[in-house]
């Protein structure tokens, strides 16, 4: 499986949401990073087929996915940042309902539905109203049905949105069991839910990706370097207006910050190993008087 964005721009008027993207995506875990209004869920909607392109091409297999209709949308399984459903239904009859809408045979559906409530932790609400769940088991539910016709495209946007540290966990681990023989795109802007299971990571910033690549790459691809340092709280105020500080954790008598500079900002400043959170801020984030 292979699908190609060629040139890929969508204007809304004078608005830019996305620009100029050249990618190929073949099987494996993508997590498309960025802070709201990046251009992400514009990005998904395309691929979807939900948005036209202003200009550029999305091709699947050498095919272009508008042209390819319902062939394509086949291949699809899609979680939207707000996904309708019917409040009445159970989680079990409103997976029944979507598979008919994919056009599931009422077996396959029925076996899909049995294998899928179980992998997503909703084995003891499978016949709870959806009006009845709470945020993370409807996303759970939403999971579930962007898995029902076994995709072999897998788009999810903020998919772990409501969900608490175990369900994450879960996710991440049945995402990373999905990614062998398939596409699995993920968009989200909290850092943890691509960092150990993307094969690329994909930076997105005003409809631009300003970088991509391995764990690894994305990492490197940081020219400033990672700071630690000790200080008093009155200090630490000013230097959180003069740098990025990805982290700050208040101890007995002081302040550690760790801290985003070319240089070595203090004395007393050692150097510390990046993380993607710190390179989430270099690319995204802004001083504390940036803002004012």
């Amino acid at each position: 499986m292979e699908m190609r964005l060629d040139n890929l721009t969508k204007n809304f008027g004078n608005f830019t949401a996305v620009n100029n993207l050249n990618l190929t995506i073949t099987n494996g875990v993508y997590g498309l990073l960025g802070v709201n209004g990046a251009g992400k869920t514009t990005l998904m909607r395309m691929l979807c087929t939900l948005l036209k392109p202003t200009s550029g091409s999305i091709t699947c297999n050498g095919n272009d996915t508008f042209k390819m209709g319902g062939e394509y949308r086949k291949l699809l399984g899609y979680l939207p940042q707000d996904f309708g459903f019917y409040p009445e239904f159970t989680v079990q009859d409103y997976l029944l309902y979507i598979a008919a809408i994919k056009g599931l045979r009422p077996a396959t559906a029925k076996k899909r539905v049995k294998e899928l409530i179980p992998q997503v932790g909703l084995s003891k609400a499978a016949g709870r109203k959806m009006k009845k769940l709470s945020g993370g088991m409807k996303r759970r539910a939403g999971i579930a049905q962007a898995l029902l016709n076994n995709p072999r495209i897998l788009i999810l946007d903020e998919p772990t949105a409501g969900l608490d540290p175990n369900e994450r966990i879960r996710f991440r681990n049945l995402i990373s069991g999905l990614s062998e023989d398939r596409i699995v795109l993920l968009s989200t802007h909290i850092v943890s839910d691509i960092e150990y299971i993307a094969n690329e990571i994909w930076l997105m910033h005003e409809g631009i990706l300003v970088q991509k690549g391995s764990l690894e790459e994305i990492i490197h691809s940081m020219p400033e370097k990672v700071w630690s340092c000790f200080m008093d709280h009155a200090a630490a105020a000013d230097v959180m207006k003069k740098y990025k500080v990805s982290n700050m954790k208040s101890e007995a008598g002081g302040v550690e910050l760790r801290i985003i500079s070319k240089s070595r900002p203090f004395e007393n400043a050692v150097s510390a190993e990046p993380s993607l959170e710190d390179v989430f801020l270099y690319y995204f984030g802004e001083k504390g008087g940036d803002g004012k």
